[in-house]
């Protein structure tokens, strides 16, 4: 970047076509890495992005759009300049891509004087600000168990088809609707249904005023995936630092960035490390995870969706994920098969806010009680397979029964399910939740079934379901 300045009347050819990996051919002096070149052929416009100096003539580099009509001898051209992305209040209610062109059709061209490049050197520390507070979200389980950082990146960890898409949606109805600053999406590999619906859903809850889509969908080349996300968080730094406004980043999926890179990898030619991933994926991941922090003007909050491989939550990309995050909330798909919605697992679920000095003594008390209360239900699930819950004590059947009213309570009717559901979405504030698990522990409904505390808001609707 430091060579924007030099002319961009640089030409080059091309020399071989990889796949999405381009080679260019360019007399000295090489183009800088992360230059953004153009292919122009008949009806398109190819932009690569320079990756890597081969040697005193040649630039490797990824594409960003497809490459069908690439070949051999064609000219490139040299922007001078990395990929850029419009900024500004234009944005708002507008879907876009990695270019940041408008893919809300029916709907004029975004009008912007504004391009920052998508990649930004960090905020420096000194700049940087962390806060105590909590963003709380209406949903009992994520509230009580895993309380979100305003200004910290947490993440939902889940195979695939456990529901990590419709918490992010629930989210979004939850928190983007009362949310005073700026909601941004960023869709890395989504599916474009997935993209439809999450458009229409905006709008018709009048979200979408003050939000902005940006897209890297699933049919798109691994370059658009692998560079969507650094270009939702230009725009994000844009409202944090020029507007001066709080930015709530929603990305859904990490995995699917992790994914791209490991295709750009491969089709570099680069060694994999262990189970395939590319050698630079710790890098890659901390060069998008570590721009989003908050400073004295503005905070950006991220809630990431991770789908996790083959529900291995020691696979290396998960791994990596994890080390970024102050809150982790790990889906289970034991818990989505038994029907416990949000299928969050208590266990395996948890953030660094939940210290008495951060949420109070009395939260968590209340958690660790449930915590312990669910763990100690799994150790005794095995003795109750073979011998039957008669054989336990008094004390413990008494646990379990406390234990199996609080899975159930933990469980909630979502405003992004009723369609499906029938059932009315409701949204649980935080001291509503407590005092449902603090009842439920001192033994105030051993004589109700633990049926009625499926999918009911706060403890007080029992009497409401007899």
């Amino acid at each position: 970047m430091h060579n924007l300045e030099t002319s961009n009347t640089h030409t080059g050819r091309v020399i071989a076509v990889r796949g999405n990996v381009v080679d260019v051919h360019f007399s000295p002096p090489l183009p800088a890495r992360n230059r953004q070149l153009r292919v122009s052929t008949e009806g398109c416009s190819v932009a690569l992005e320079i990756q890597a100096h081969l040697d005193t003539t040649t630039v490797r580099c990824i594409a960003l759009n497809a490459t069908r009509r690439l070949q051999r001898g064609m000219a490139v051209q040299d922007t001078g300049k990395p990929l850029q992305m419009p900024v500004g209040e234009a944005l708002l209610g507008r879907m876009l891509n990695v270019f940041g062109e408008a893919i809300d059709d029916g709907k004029e061209a975004i009008e912007t004087q504004e391009y920052w490049p998508i990649h930004r050197p960090l905020l420096p520390l000194a700049d940087r600000v962390s806060s105590t507070d909590i963003f709380e979200t209406g949903i009992k389980a994520i509230d009580l168990l895993a309380p979100l950082e305003r200004g910290g990146k947490s993440g939902m960890f889940g195979g695939a088809g456990v529901g990590k898409t419709v918490l992010i949606n629930e989210l979004i109805n939850n928190i983007a609707a009362q949310y005073e600053g700026i909601s941004l999406f960023c869709g890395i590999g989504e599916r474009m249904r997935e993209a439809e619906e999450m458009y229409r859903a905006m709008k018709e809850s009048g979200v979408l005023e003050k939000a902005i889509l940006i897209y890297g969908q699933m049919n798109e080349p691994p370059g658009a995936r692998f560079r969507v996300g650094h270009a939702a968080l230009t725009v994000a730094e844009y409202f944090r630092d020029v507007v001066k406004r709080d930015v709530l980043l929603l990305i859904d999926n990490v995995f699917r960035f992790v994914q791209s890179g490991t295709e750009v990898s491969g089709l570099m030619g680069r060694i994999p490390s262990q189970v395939g991933y590319q050698p630079t994926l710790a890098t890659e991941l901390a060069q998008l995870q570590e721009r989003i922090c908050s400073s004295q003007s503005g905070s950006i909050t991220s809630v990431q969706a991770v789908y996790v491989p083959a529900d291995d939550l020691t696979d290396p990309s998960a791994t990596h994920i994890f080390a970024h995050l102050s809150a982790s909330i790990v889906l289970s798909r034991k818990r989505a098969s038994q029907g416990f919605y949000p299928a969050i697992n208590p266990l395996q679920t948890d953030s660094k806010m939940l210290t008495p000095t951060v949420v109070g003594k009395r939260h968590y008390h209340a958690a660790q009680a449930v915590r312990a209360t669910l763990a100690e239900y799994e150790e005794l699930k095995d003795i109750i397979s073979m011998l039957g819950i008669e054989e336990l004590s008094r004390k413990d059947r008494t646990t379990v029964s406390k234990a199996r009213q609080l899975e159930r309570f933990l469980t909630q009717p979502f405003f992004t399910t009723e369609q499906f559901t029938g059932q009315l979405g409701k949204r649980v504030p935080l001291g509503q939740t407590i005092d449902g698990c603090e009842r439920i522990l001192a033994g105030e409904f051993a004589e109700i079934g633990e049926k009625a505390f499926y999918m009911i808001g706060s403890i007080n609707e029992l009497n409401s379901k007899g």
